[in-house]
């Protein structure tokens, strides 16, 4: 303040005002001039610089304070805390003219709003001090801030309502527009738009005719405006605008302006209109499920139908529009016919959802009857108030034909329609239940139908289907009422004879063979006959449960085929051809598991030289089944039965496969490298042209050198296919594998096809070497052998060599090598069990 370094008075105080410390007390009075001028005025004049020097009556009458009060106040004492920063703003900028508006704080609480204008001046003794003058102009600043509230409480309507209040004038086309408009619209819409025309610019293309309409009907007939339009802000957004207006007439009743107001609609434009959507989707959703829909409101009365349940009821919405819903769906018990509880009454009077399980049916309008499955559920305002309800039911006809079906296929087969196996064996329990409770006899019959094979893979599925229809239809003329025939699986069939004693069940089932003897399958110009094979087993109090009296029939079925097809084997106890053939089932069902569980494995057994300079011993692999006991099953107790049910070839590609794996030494210590194997190959797999090209694969595969690798044909096998068994050993001697031509001398022409077999080595049956040291006979035999080998250059191994005296007699032979136990007992190929190789089952 005019150069001086004291710091203002104001910025001495605390919050509350009070006096700075070191203040000192006034040393100046003011001239008596200067005293009577300004206690003549109703001006509020001071003095003031620590304190009030000098107050006039104005001062004192607008602060309600004696002069002995102020005299120890400062002026921030008495100014409103909220203007004491503005006042030591003001303060350090005081000059004359310069003036401020604040509240002051009166003795009696009361807050007055002055006018004050501040000068500083010098004091005769030369310290600064200020001078102020003041007028009361609160009664102003009250009607100023009123006005303030009262438009900014007009603004914050228009902005809570989004609504822009204006004027235009038709004869100018003058626009007025309230101020609010630009924050609504975000640009500057009172710069822009100052006229109609201006305004039409804005208006979306589509919307300008409708509000032109709604112009020249306020000008004309009733003087109000309503129409809701679209505007095209200058961003190229579009806002909704509902505009409200009211014509004003002169005493001519000529219109001189429009006064209304504009309001933001957009919200409420794209709630509608997503509802309208919701609601055009629900419609179309109702429309288009394929359940029946009928809603009604709180008394129950219809008010939609989709048109499913108008399909599923035969009324029509306009026909059950108001009508009760009972009226229109009316519904029945299933088992009597009853008419059921309306679940629309019952949703509405327990105010809750009601589904009903089921077995009800639906009476349409024309009186048809058909299953449904029904469910009713409240509907509710937002407040939480019952307005209707909702009924959905749908139509079970085609689902319950669907259950018929699926429970017709649960018991039938689908080919001939007769009953399946499983229906089969649910009465056979129940015949077999009876024989042993009540004292009846009836029969299990068990039909297979001969050559059925031959006809299937030289026709096609199609005719085996065919041929399975035609006999099916055979069987049933030659039963009683109450007897049962069923398809088992596919060309064996089932017969349960009731109450039929043994004889009797025999004539029966004899019937059914010779009709299906005297019947001619024809496909495609071609003529079949037929012939079934079949079991017959008696159901007495003395059969055992359900699964030995089946396996009993199966067994004297194969064993009524083995014997040449059409004729029936009737099985009894103690029956030793079904036992063989029981016995023989159970060991294809052990070999199976042994593969499951990989419980196949390989010995090897010496094959030693006779004479000094002959090739190092070979080795012949043998294969074994290990029980889950450890027991180890030597080949002759399950390969006939391997080879009879055609498992032998699966065991032949096991042996190959894990053999070559131990010679290329991925199962365990690798053998000697100048060690070979031979690997018996069975006449099955012969056979199979798909056997040859395992072997040929496996062998590039595991890398194995092939000459390593000797086969072992049995002169049976040989002879039974001599074809495939010369290809079979051509492609694999020319790879390098040798081969030997085991058990030979069985045969009747042995020596008549030995030139026409390219092996490298003579087997001699053991059965001749076992003898011949006692039996001359066998002596010859083995002797022949052994020279006519030489003669073709083949090498001569004598197997079943279990003693000194046969070996002797066989070196003085000159037989190439030996086999037998006495030599060297089959043992492990390796330690610890094979690796799983596939089989190609």
């Amino acid at each position: 303040m005019g150069g001086t370094t004291e710091s203002p008075p104001a910025r001495h105080y605390n919050a509350r005002g009070l006096k700075p410390p070191g203040a000192s007390p006034p040393t100046a009075e003011p001239q008596e001039w200067f005293r009577a001028l300004a206690e003549t005025t109703s001006t509020a004049i001071f003095l003031f610089r620590d304190r009030f020097l000098y107050v006039n009556r104005g001062w004192r009458e607008v602060s309600g304070y004696s002069a002995a009060e102020l005299a120890q106040m400062s002026l921030w004492e008495l100014v409103h805390p909220r203007h004491h920063d503005l006042l030591g703003d003001r303060w350090d900028e005081a000059r004359p003219g310069r003036r401020l508006e604040l509240q002051i704080v009166r003795k009696d609480g009361e807050t007055r709003w002055l006018d004050l204008a501040i000068s500083q001046l010098r004091l005769d003794d030369g310290r600064r001090a200020a001078a102020g003058t003041g007028f009361d102009i609160t009664e102003r600043k009250l009607a100023e801030l009123s006005a303030l509230e009262v438009d900014s409480r007009l603004k914050l309507a228009q902005r809570a309502a989004q609504s822009v209040a204006w004027e235009w004038v038709p004869e100018t086309d003058e626009l007025r527009i309230s101020d609010y408009a630009d924050e609504i619209f975000g640009f500057a819409v009172r710069r822009i738009i100052r006229t109609g025309a201006n305004f039409r610019r804005f208006v979306h293309p589509d919307d300008q005719q409708r509000l032109e309409r709604a112009l020249r009907r306020a000008l004309a007939r009733d003087g109000s405006l309503a129409v809701e339009i679209r505007c095209v802000l200058p961003n190229g957004s579009i806002r909704w605008i509902a505009e409200k207006g009211l014509a004003v007439r002169n005493a001519e009743g000529w219109t001189t302006k429009v006064i209304g107001a504009a309001h933001d609609v957009t919200e409420r434009k794209i709630a509608e209109e997503a509802l309208f959507q919701e609601k055009e989707r629900a419609q179309v959703t109702l429309a288009s499920i394929a359940d029946g829909v009928i809603r009604t409101d709180a008394e129950g009365s219809i008010d939609y139908l989709n048109p499913v349940a108008q399909r599923l009821t035969g009324w029509t919405l306009a026909e059950a529009y108001g009508r009760p819903v009972d009226e229109v769906y009316k519904v029945v018990s299933e088992d009597t016919g009853q008419q059921s509880l309306d679940p629309v009454r019952r949703c509405l009077s327990e105010r809750q959802s009601i589904v009903y399980p089921g077995d009800r049916s639906l009476v349409r309008r024309d009186g048809k009857r058909f299953a449904v499955h029904d469910s009713a559920a409240p509907i509710r305002s937002r407040d939480g108030s019952l307005i209707g309800a909702i009924l959905v039911f749908k139509d079970l006809s085609a689902l319950r034909r669907v259950q018929r079906q699926i429970a017709h296929l649960a018991t039938h087969d689908p080919l001939t329609g007769l009953i399946n196996r499983r229906e089969f064996e649910a009465r056979l329990a129940e015949a077999l239940e009876s024989a042993q409770t009540e004292e009846r006899v009836h029969a299990l019959a068990h039909l297979d139908l001969d050559r059925f094979k031959v006809i299937n893979d030289a026709n096609g599925p199609s005719a085996g289907d065919q041929l399975i229809r035609q006999v099916a239809a055979l069987i049933p003329p030659c039963l009683e009422e109450h007897d049962l025939v069923a398809r088992l699986v596919g060309d064996d069939f089932g017969v349960l004879l009731w109450d039929r004693e043994p004889e009797a069940a025999r004539a029966t089932v004899q019937r059914v063979l010779d009709r299906v003897a005297e019947h001619r399958f024809s496909w495609q110009g071609r003529v079949y006959p037929l012939s079934f094979s079949a079991g017959l087993v008696p159901l007495t109090a003395e059969s055992r449960d359900l699964s030995s009296v089946v396996s009993a029939a199966d067994a004297a079925c194969y064993v009524a085929r083995e014997q040449g097809g059409n004729r029936i084997h009737a099985y009894q106890p103690g029956d030793t051809t079904v036992a063989e053939h029981h016995g023989q089932m159970q060991w294809i069902t052990r070999l199976h598991t042994a593969f499951d569980e990989d419980r196949l494995t390989i010995f090897r057994q010496r094959i030693v030289p006779l004479a000094d300079g002959e090739e190092e011993p070979l080795h012949e692999l043998l294969v074994r089944l290990v029980e889950p006991s450890g027991e180890i099953v030597e080949p002759h107790a399950f390969v006939p039965a391997a080879e009879k049910y055609g498992m032998i070839s699966s065991i032949d590609r096991w042996m190959v496969g894990s053999a070559l794996e131990h010679l290329a030494g991925r199962s365990g210590r690798p053998p000697r490298p100048d060690q070979r194997f031979g690997i018996n190959v069975s006449g099955q797999s012969l056979s199979e042209s798909e056997f040859l090209d395992f072997v040929v694969e496996s062998l590039e595969t595991s890398g194995v050198e092939p000459a390593r690798i000797q086969f072992e044909i049995t002169e049976t096998a040989a002879i039974a296919d001599l074809p495939n068994a010369i290809r079979f050993i051509s492609v694999l001697k020319g790879r390098g594998c040798r081969f030997v031509l085991d058990d030979f001398g069985k045969g009747l022409s042995s020596f008549s096809y030995l030139q026409n077999l390219p092996v490298d080595y003579l087997k001699i049956d053991g059965e001749f070497v076992r003898n011949m040291v006692a039996d001359p006979v066998q002596a010859a035999l083995v002797t022949s052998i052994h020279e006519v080998g030489q003669v073709l250059g083949l090498l001569t191994i004598a197997e079943a060599v279990e003693d000194q005296a046969t070996l002797e007699a066989l070196r003085e032979l000159g037989v190439n090598y030996a086999q037998g136990r006495f030599l060297s007992p089959p043992e492990p190929l390796a330690t610890g069990r094979l690796p799983r190789v596939s089989t190609g089952r």
